[in-house]
């Protein structure tokens, strides 16, 4: 094209009355003239000025190079570049231009170099570009050098481009101290200035900083400080980071004033704005002022119903969407699939699916992750299963959602098994798939397999996660590893969920004089105790019988003018009343004005624990009367109520009332209704109801009837039965004890000492007394 003979153009020019000089210049006029251009008549004009012999013009060239650029052919604006001789400063700023523009900063910093080499200087013009490809090349070394060179030629006065586009490389580098000095140092900010300095600062974090720079921005108030569209798009995802949804509607309110808002594209980020911070209602006043609203807008709405888990109102949008003319893509689609995990509503969900496969959207990798997050959320890990398997590659999202849903469902080992193919195929794990692994480490009481992730953890860095070191000081914790667990919580910057977690860890394992100094503990370090730390707390003292430190709990809780929710008035019923305090129970207990199954068998197992059965079965009335349904512990507290009173008819009446409530006897209740028989001597119905049983006796059902034999000096029926009592519970020491001392009582010595001797041919030690005192 460029090496084209004149004669081949003239024999195209039309018949007209213009010369074939007069057609040129008119060309090149128009040429120079327009803003932009298409690829044919740049071809076209391009050949009609190495006609005229202007290809060495600079200005011309670069008008050529910039108009190849902007149709994203950077090699042919290269290759006008390099027919110009000789290039001046214009002409470099060009060819960096183009590179630039089109994403090529390699070559744009190479372009650079040689214009270096030819002993042209940049200017003012150059280096913003020069800086900004060092920025997003993350080449601060480089950037370096170029900041000493802007110095020594004197480019940073009076050109606050030149110090903006070093700030913007400073704080893509992640230096925003370097950037906050370079900022510091320019005289004269405008807005770029300004919107850079917040770009830096919400890139890396400090979105709070980048809303006061925002704000001293407005205060100022100057033309050149203007906040433009750019420096609104920062702010409001300043907002967004935050999630300060109050500053978001200041500056929604600003940009109303300030006229800025009456653009599509302002309207838009506050859309988005609001979207993200979780307010479905303010989004959708916002998405009907928009006059055009295209795929974006449509995603940030149905994106913000969605988050909330809105299935009705995003439907009802998508089909909205639809009838517009405007077609969904993936993401669209993984909004609407979020919105069904967020939601209970998992029926919709899966008809949603078969309009996503109907219309092949179901094969991207971003539905496909949406759809496994979806059903490992819902339970549905068979459908997880089927869906991960069909797909094509494994991803990160994908894999670790599948670790948490195992986890979720209780299927422990599956969640360590699919962790374990996720290390092979070197897929990283996050922090909810490792507190995932952790835990299911802990059901199943594989602490050395925990400890082979807990090096995993150190390995990728991720044992300062303070979600990852509470799953490990509960594992180590409570499997009694405390030592371990002190020292990873020592370790680390603690959160509340921290503190609870060893807590917890101290009452699990019986240690709750130490749960309860670890709470002043936490007082005394000003940390604020929430609703789980007053409950774990409050169930230390239960177990210690301490009224007077469970009163101090109370005590701190009233002054603090916390809020009594249900958990903590459950527990505070069940702590007087372990402490003997009923009628403080019993008060606290009427002053609730909720009530769940926990709430009412915490009473009446208070009542029973002190053999007030009448109340007990009062209160249980009353339960009846409210809209919650007893359950098996309810009756198993009845039940204990019963035989510490001796209650027999009123015990088997309870035990028979079982079935009303849909409640299937457990060992526990079968053990407790024949103690209540075989105390009051109704030895033979208590045998009978044991023969009768739907499930196999274990030990604690023989060992009541044995204990009732024992009472009654039942001798023969007693040593029966502690025969199916020891084969039961081969290593329960009371029984044989028992069965030794039947023989005993009746002057059977041979066979006593049979007994003792079966104990230690069995292994069977004497289990040591102990006593508070």
């Amino acid at each position: 094209m460029f090496s084209r003979k004149p004669i081949h153009l003239f024999k195209r020019f039309p018949s007209s009355s213009l010369s074939p000089s007069n057609y040129l210049n008119c060309h090149l006029h128009s040429f120079l003239s327009n803003q932009t251009s298409t690829l044919p008549y740049l071809s076209q004009s391009h050949a009609l000025i190495i006609t005229s012999g202007n290809s060495n013009n600079v200005f011309i060239a670069s008008k050529l190079i910039s108009f190849y650029a902007s149709l994203t052919k950077p090699e042919s604006s290269t290759r006008v570049f390099d027919s110009v001789s000789p290039k001046d400063t214009f002409l470099w700023n060009s060819i960096i231009k183009t590179h630039f523009s089109n994403g090529s900063y390699s070559n744009a910093l190479e372009f650079f170099t040689q214009m270096r080499g030819s002993e042209l200087g940049p200017n003012q013009f150059t280096l913003p570009m020069v800086v900004a490809s060092c920025a997003e090349l993350m080449l601060l070394d480089h950037g370096k050098t170029v900041h000493g060179l802007a110095s020594k030629l004197g480019l940073f006065a009076g050109n606050p481009a030149v110090g903006s586009s070093f700030v913007y490389m400073y704080s893509k580098c992640g230096r925003m101290g370097d950037a906050c000095v370079m900022f510091d140092e320019i005289t004269e900010r405008d807005v770029v200035c300004w919107t850079a300095v917040m770009i830096g600062y919400v890139q890396n974090g400090e979105s709070e900083k980048g809303l006061e720079c925002l704000c001293e921005m407005h205060r100022i108030g100057g033309d050149v400080e203007r906040p433009n569209s750019r420096t609104l798009e920062v702010g409001l995802e300043a907002c967004v980071d935050m999630g300060a949804i109050g500053e978001g509607r200041c500056l929604h309110g600003f940009v109303v004033k300030s006229g800025i808002g009456c653009s599509e594209a302002v309207k838009s980020l506050i859309l988005s704005m609001y979207s993200r911070c979780g307010t479905p209602g303010e989004s959708f006043v916002l998405f009907r002022e928009l006059r055009n609203r295209d795929l974006l807008s449509w995603t940030s709405v149905i994106g913000a119903y969605a988050r909330s888990g809105l299935v009705a109102e995003c439907l009802s949008l998508f089909w909205e969407m639809q009838a517009s003319d405007i077609v969904a893509d993936e993401i669209i689609v993984s909004c609407m699939l979020s919105g069904f995990r967020n939601s209970t509503t998992i029926k919709e969900g899966k008809a949603f699916l078969g309009i996503v496969t109907r219309q092949n959207y179901g094969s991207t990798q971003m539905v496909y992750s949406e759809l496994v997050s979806m059903y490992c959320k819902s339970g549905l890990l068979t459908l997880a299963e089927k869906l991960f398997s069909e797909m094509q590659h494994w991803d990160k999202e994908c894999c670790n959602n599948m670790v948490c849903g195992y986890a979720k469902v209780g299927l422990p080992a599956k969640c360590i098994e699919f962790f374990g193919k996720m290390q092979h195929v070197g897929i990283e794990a996050g922090s909810s798939s490792l507190v995932s692994v952790i835990c299911s480490c802990f059901q199943l009481g594989a602490i050395h397999l925990g400890q082979s992730v807990h090096g995993y953890m150190i390995k990728v860095s991720m044992d300062d996660n303070v979600s990852v070191a509470n799953s490990l000081i509960d594992m180590y914790g409570k499997s009694g590893y405390l030592n371990i667990a002190l020292r990873i919580f020592c370790g680390i910057c603690r959160d509340i969920v921290t503190w609870n977690t060893l807590m917890s860890s101290y009452t699990h394992i019986g240690n709750f004089a130490e749960a309860i100094v670890l709470f002043h503990k936490m007082i005394a370090e000003k940390v604020k105790p929430n609703s789980a730390t007053f409950v774990t707390v409050l169930s230390a003292c239960s177990h210690l019988a301490s009224l007077k430190e469970g009163e101090k709990v109370h005590c701190h809780i009233k002054e603090r003018g916390l809020e009594i929710n249900l958990s903590i008035a459950t527990a505070l019923v069940d702590m007087y009343a372990k402490c003997g305090q009923l009628e403080k129970s019993r008060e606290l207990f009427n002053s609730m004005n909720e009530r769940d199954a926990i709430s009412w068998n915490v009473m009446i197992s208070g009542y029973a624990m002190h053999g007030h059965a009448e109340s007990a079965i009062e209160i249980f009335q009353n339960m009846e009367t409210s809209n919650v349904k007893p359950n098996e512990i309810t009756f198993l507290a009845l039940l204990s109520a019963c035989n510490h009173s001796g209650l027999v008819e009123e015990g088997k009446y309870l035990f028979g009332r079982m079935q009303e409530f849909s409640v299937k006897p457990k060992l526990k209740h079968y053990a407790c209704l024949v103690d209540i028989l075989g105390r009051s001597g109704k030895l033979q119905e208590a045998k009978d109801l044991v023969l009768s049983m739907p499930i196999t006796p274990d030990g604690g059902v023989w060992g009541s009837l044995l204990a009732a034999c024992k009472i009654h000096n039942e001798i023969e029926m007693g040593a029966r039965v502690a025969k199916h009592a020891i084969k039961s519970d081969p290593e329960n020491d009371g029984y044989y004890i028992m069965l030794s001392n039947l023989y005993s009582s009746i002057g059977r010595w041979d066979d006593a000492i049979s007994v003792r001797k079966m104990m230690e041919e069995k292994g069977v030690g004497k289990t040591n007394a102990w006593s508070v005192v």
